[in-house]
């Protein structure tokens, strides 16, 4: 069992307030992500799970029982840092195991984890090696492999793939996802980069300035974005995010033509339009929401990324598949799927 809960959490450095009153609930084998930007709270939380962070108010519980004021070592909940920390004068093997050898296990049941935890990694044949003689990849493996011999109720993960060049960054989210799907152990996973909170989580906690602004999975996050923040944080490309008025249910569009967008209800008047690069297409003058001129053309193979300049709106980018070729410098009409099209108040809300 591994079910964690956070009541009303807060943290204070002094007179500042880092964390602001969290609660989560996190089921039993569930993978979740905090994510967010440099600042917001995400690796503190982290720590104060771990209990590495004193909590200043709030309660933590571990399958229902209270571990708030427990120490790390008593909370049974093992922790990846973004720093392998491997001790360069020991084996893979007897860093792996080092762990358990200062808790006084028996030589035997430590060598039956050691070689189980390197099975899952597919370590075995480097179980000899120093950790000089490993690649990056190699030794966050053994980092990891060093926290599964504990047998822990969970796994927490401190941004443990940013030291690594990009691909063994996608190396290795796919070796924690294969992880997860064999151990079937609660992990909470921290790190600023969306495309693996998108690619890894059950569920992702967006966080800013120690608040939660939005949980669910990463489809309901991507697709129904509670707010402005998440809309522009979730996605990479970002989602275009257009000035728009309100005229009777009429959105108008600043400097455009009058297109036939429209909301059912102006109770709560939009002032931000969203959409998603993808949801974009290219059309003629008759059928099109806005125009505009070609600035930029990303090819990336697949796809071809357009940087639209459309005057007041702003920049607008047009996701195209590859084979469609646009010059730069040429005018052209976009229409947007109006089934994909999100709107957002003055406070940045999401308009229903």
């Amino acid at each position: 069992m591994g079910s964690i809960q956070l009541q009303n959490v807060e943290k204070w450095f002094g007179e500042v307030q880092v964390i602001k009153g969290i609660n989560l609930d996190i089921s039993d084998g569930e993978f979740v992500i905090f994510v967010g930007p440099s600042g917001c709270g995400k690796s503190t939380l982290l720590r104060m799970v771990s209990g590495l962070e004193e909590t200043s108010r709030g309660r933590i519980l571990l399958d229902g029982d209270d571990v708030t004021d427990k120490l790390p070592s008593e909370r049974q909940l093992s922790m990846v840092f973004q720093s392998y920390a491997l001790y360069p004068h020991m084996s893979v093997r007897e860093n792996i195991g080092f762990g358990l050898k200062t808790a006084g296990t028996p030589k035997t049941e430590i060598e039956e984890k050691v070689e189980s935890a390197a099975s899952v990694l597919k370590l075995n044949q480097f179980l000899d090696r120093r950790p000089k003689a490993l690649s990056g990849g190699q030794r966050q493996r053994v980092a990891i492999g060093r926290a599964i011999v504990r047998e822990p109720k969970g796994f927490l993960f401190d941004e443990p793939l940013s030291n690594l060049d990009a691909a063994l960054r996608v190396e290795m989210r796919f070796e924690i996802a294969k992880l997860h799907e064999t151990l079937n152990t609660t992990m909470i996973y921290v790190t600023h980069d969306q495309v693996e909170a998108m690619t890894l989580a059950d569920k992702i906690v967006v966080l800013k300035d120690g608040l939660i602004m939005q949980v669910g999975s990463p489809r309901e996050l991507y697709e129904n974005p509670a707010n402005l923040f998440v809309a522009e944080f979730i996605g990479s490309p970002k989602m275009n995010v257009l000035p728009c008025e309100l005229q009777e249910n009429d959105v108008l569009l600043p400097g455009q033509e009058k297109g036939d967008l429209k909301v059912e209800s102006a109770a709560q008047g939009p002032t931000k339009l969203g959409i998603r690069p993808e949801h974009i297409t290219l059309s003629d003058a008759g059928s099109s929401h806005c125009r505009g001129r070609v600035e930029v053309s990303e090819y990336l193979g697949a796809d071809n990324y357009l940087y639209i300049e459309c005057g007041e709106l702003g920049t607008v980018v047009v996701r195209t598949l590859g084979t469609q070729s646009v010059s730069k410098g040429e005018d052209i009409y976009l229409k947007f799927d109006k089934s994909h099209i999100h709107y957002f108040d003055e406070h940045g809300s999401a308009v229903h």
